[in-house]
C-alpha cells in the first residue's frame, strides 16, 4: 500500500505565508511527478503546480512568482511554499504524485487526503 500524507495548511492573512508538505510512504519502487492541486468551493479541481523526477517544475498562471514547489526525493516529500497569499487563493489543497510500487506494474496515481487552506482579507 501506499499513503500520502499531507501537512501545513491552516488560516493565514492575506500577504502571509504558508508551507505544505507532503510524504509519500509505502512500498515505493519509485516515483515520477509530484504535485499540488486546489480545489475551491463549488470549482473543479485545479492543478497548482508540478515537479518532475528531475527538477524541472511547473506552475498555474495565478500562482507564478508566489508560489515555489519543492522535493526531497530522499524523503519521498514534496513541498509547496506560499508566499504573498491572497483571499483567492482559499481552497483544498491536494497532492499528488505518479508512483510505481514495488513488485507491481507501471505508475499509477496516487493523492493525499487534502489540507484545507483559509486566507482572511
Amino acid at each position: 500500500q501506499v499513503q500520502l500524507v499531507e501537512s501545513g495548511g491552516g488560516l493565514v492573512q492575506a500577504g502571509g505565508s504558508l508551507r505544505l508538505s507532503c510524504a509519500a510512504s509505502g512500498r515505493i519502487f519509485s516515483i515520477n511527478a509530484m504535485g499540488w492541486y486546489r480545489q475551491a468551493p463549488g470549482k473543479q479541481r485545479e492543478l497548482v503546480a508540478a515537479i518532475a523526477s528531475g527538477g524541472s517544475t511547473s506552475y498555474a498562471d495565478s500562482v507564478k512568482g508566489r508560489f515555489a514547489i519543492s522535493r526531497d526525493n530522499a524523503k519521498n516529500t514534496v513541498y509547496l511554499q506560499m508566499n504573498s497569499l491572497k483571499p483567492e487563493d482559499t481552497a483544498v489543497y491536494y497532492c499528488n504524485a505518479v508512483i510505481r510500487r514495488l513488485g507491481l506494474p507501471g505508475p499509477r496515481d496516487y493523492w493525499g487526503q487534502g489540507t484545507q487552506v483559509t486566507v482572511s482579507s
